[in-house]
């Protein structure tokens, strides 16, 4: 088959792949994505989306469990597990068939299939109609990430799961181990545990949500132990023995191995690339621990050959991804955007209370040698908190005591990871206390509350 010519060619449909697709499409460049599975990738499909769709009904059943909190009755509350999995497929479908539209719409070509890259320029693909052979000037690779697995804990999809099992459940587990506290592997923890599964977290660092600041984690930990989590930090899971209906985990903590039964285990025990089968070492592309390293700028060295999203450099996250996206093909088009920054990129986790943060925290700012001033504010202060009954909760804040810099902001509470933003807006425009203190915030809000840790801070804090 002749070869087809493209200005550009997007490996992967993920959030950063079809983003960058559409940009490029809309600066007039003739452009094809290529996907072998659903259009949006792990984020729409198995991941981001379908997460909070199943946390979102964990929340309201919660929350009618605590109906007379809020002076009103309910009994008998259930739920129906695979209505609740339906729901969040369902929301996944919805989004994917969108991102459907929103190529079509900018006349990007969409290809299903498996792609590789024979040479510069080049794209193999192989679909269900047969082999296509495609040119482009510029490449860029999108094929983002899966779960990693350990020797002798791999998932079987019956007693041990990755989060793609744990988003299709076909039982609900009693007694569940989670390996791992990231943002993954704590999200499944408090869905599973707040629909009644007796829930275990095992974690390899020193505290849960290792990346957090060490306070927020250590809140944290404190409220997931409130709500009848087991947490074991520290630790380490040797091994699995498997037995029909349960699981015998071999734990290493404090220098011993303790034994203990489980009937599901999930493990969430971080990500590695999609690099296999594309043919990048061929090309000399540099791969590092299965990620592709490249520049600030998502260049790999190769001419015309970009990287962007969970198969480059951390931070992990769509929104990162997203915004490379853009970066690099406003690049391919001539442009000239600012690159991105790790530092000024939110991470935010969505179990119960939710988690969120942007820049330094406390311990890496010290270590970077800034001389730092740190506000507080705790939710108890917050009228709306009071009134929405979400008092458990607190927003910390670091800043350049020479300069007022805004360095880092953290949060553990309810709908923390809308309020994060703020304080992203704060850092990419260069923020200081003054400019933060000046700011009016409404009332009531729990906005409020980002405003009275910067006040603290400063020793000027007004409600607490």
């Amino acid at each position: 088959m002749a070869a087809t010519s493209y200005d550009l060619i997007v490996v992967g449909s993920g959030p950063g792949g079809y983003v960058a697709a559409i940009r490029a499409a809309q600066l007039g460049l003739n452009t094809a994505i290529i996907e072998r599975e659903n259009l949006g990738g792990i984020c729409l499909n198995w991941g981001c989306i379908p997460t909070k769709a199943m946390l979102r009904s964990s929340e309201v059943y919660h929350l009618m469990e605590r109906a007379k909190d809020f002076g009103l009755s309910a009994q008998k509350i259930d739920y129906d597990l695979g209505a609740v999995v339906k729901r969040s497929r369902d929301v996944a479908a919805q989004l994917s068939g969108g991102v459907k539209h929103l190529l079509k719409k900018n006349k990007v070509t969409v290809i299903m299939g498996e792609a590789s890259l024979p040479a510069k320029g080049k794209v193999s693909v192989k679909t269900d109609a047969g082999p296509q052979e495609l040119s482009a000037k510029n490449i860029i690779l999108a094929t983002g990430a899966r779960a990693r697995e350990l020797p002798g804990l791999e998932a079987d999809g019956d007693l041990v799961w990755t989060y793609r099992h744990a988003l299709v459940p076909t039982r609900m587990p009693k007694k569940l181990l989670v390996i791992g506290s990231g943002a993954i592997g704590i999200e499944f923890a408090s869905f599973y545990n707040t629909l009644g599964a007796d829930t275990t977290v095992v974690e390899v660092m020193d505290r849960v949500l290792p990346v957090e600041d060490a306070e927020i984690s250590a809140f944290a930990k404190k409220q997931f132990v409130k709500q009848g989590m087991t947490i074991m930090e520290k630790a380490m899971v040797k091994k699995l023995d498997r037995a029909k209906g349960k699981v015998t985990a071999h734990i290493e903590v404090g220098g011993k191995v303790e034994t203990h039964e489980f009937d599901t285990v999930i493990s969430a025990v971080g990500i590695v690339g999609n690099v296999e089968g594309l043919g990048l070492e061929a090309l000399g592309v540099t791969l590092d621990r299965t990620h592709v390293v490249t520049d600030e700028y998502c260049r790999t060295g190769v001419e015309g050959l970009w990287a962007i999203g969970d198969i480059a450099g951390a931070p992990w996250l769509a929104h990162k991804a997203s915004h490379e996206g853009v970066m690099v093909a406003e690049m391919i088009a001539g442009g000239h955007p600012h690159p991105v920054k790790p530092e000024s990129i939110a991470g935010c986790t969505y179990c119960h209370p939710q988690v969120a943060s942007v820049g330094y925290s406390e311990a890496k700012a010290k270590e970077l040698g800034y001389e730092v001033r740190v506000g507080r504010f705790p939710f108890l202060g917050n009228g709306k908190a009071i009134a929405l009954g979400e008092q458990e909760g607190m927003v910390k804040t670091v800043f350049d005591a020479k300069t007022g810099e805004l360095l880092g902001a953290h949060m553990v509470g309810a709908e923390v990871t809308e309020l994060i933003q703020g304080y992203v807006i704060g850092r990419q425009l260069e923020t200081t206390e003054e400019d933060l203190m000046n700011t009016v915030f409404p009332h009531p809000t729990l906005s409020e509350m980002m405003h009275e840790s910067v006040l603290d801070a400063y020793d000027r804090v007004i409600h607490f």
